[in-house]
């Protein structure tokens, strides 16, 4: 059932309505807050042998929007290997432009809760739009920090990142912070664009990740792989818990 949220948690929203958002609804909603606060530079660092990628500016946010993901990636697909039911708080982890969150809230329904969580202030007023646009009334957003996402500790059954986990600048914080998060039985779902073989070809080599790097720095952070999904077209899809 859905929990009281943390203080960090503002502005609840409507119940999905129909997925139609333009890109010319997000490059205005950018292009607003383009001159609102200007990017830092951030130096992408190594972490065990992996180059941390640069952050999505928000500025690319109708990239994720974008008409082509339904083939790329099938989200349907994805959706259906959650193990997400109604009335769950689920978190979409560095959630962009809430292309996920919005789903998520679909499945946990009224009775439940979804966290969209970025630490890009300008990305969560964009899902913030589409969502109020939407009819979305039980997702709201958490603005989060490069090594604390903010989250009420023991309490999330489910958290979602798709391709933002090879930009965390801080990654071992961030394993350590989702997991206190986690409830007795919570999950993460962990998806990354493939770096084995070419079905991810078109996406930068270091914003993807192999089966052997994501292990490598997940189970010495105390996690165990519940399951291990190759069936999405260009993606990994790996579910964790905390290792008992």
């Amino acid at each position: 059932m859905a929990r009281p949220l943390a203080g960090t948690v503002n502005r609840p929203f409507g119940r999905l309505g129909p997925l139609a958002v333009t890109a010319a609804v997000l490059a205005a909603l950018a292009s607003g807050f383009a001159t609102a606060a200007a990017q830092t530079a951030n130096d992408p660092g190594v972490y065990k042998g992996r180059k941390i990628a640069d952050v999505m500016s928000f500025r690319g946010a109708g990239w994720l929007e974008r008409a082509s993901r339904i083939e790329e990636e099938n989200p349907d697909a994805l959706m259906a290997a959650l193990p997400i039911e109604e009335g769950m708080l689920v978190v979409d982890i560095g959630c962009g432009s809430g292309y996920y969150a919005r789903r998520m809230a679909a499945v946990v329904g009224p009775e439940g809760s979804v966290l969209c969580n970025d630490i890009q202030p300008q990305m969560l007023r964009i899902a913030e739009e589409l969502a109020r646009r939407e009819g979305v009334t039980n997702m709201s957003t958490v603005l989060g920090t490069e090594d604390d996402p903010r989250l009420p500790e023991g309490e999330v059954d489910l958290m979602l990142l798709v391709d933002v986990y090879h930009e965390f600048s801080e990654p071992e914080a961030m394993l350590e912070t989702m997991r206190e998060a986690l409830s007795p039985d919570g999950v993460i779902a962990l998806a990354e664009f493939r770096l084995e073989g070419r079905t991810a070809a078109h996406i930068k080599l270091d914003h993807r990740m192999s089966i052997e790097q994501v292990m490598k720095e997940w189970l010495p952070a105390g996690y165990e792989l519940v399951e291990r999904i190759d069936s999405l077209p260009t993606q990994h899809l790996f579910l964790f818990r905390a290792a008992r």
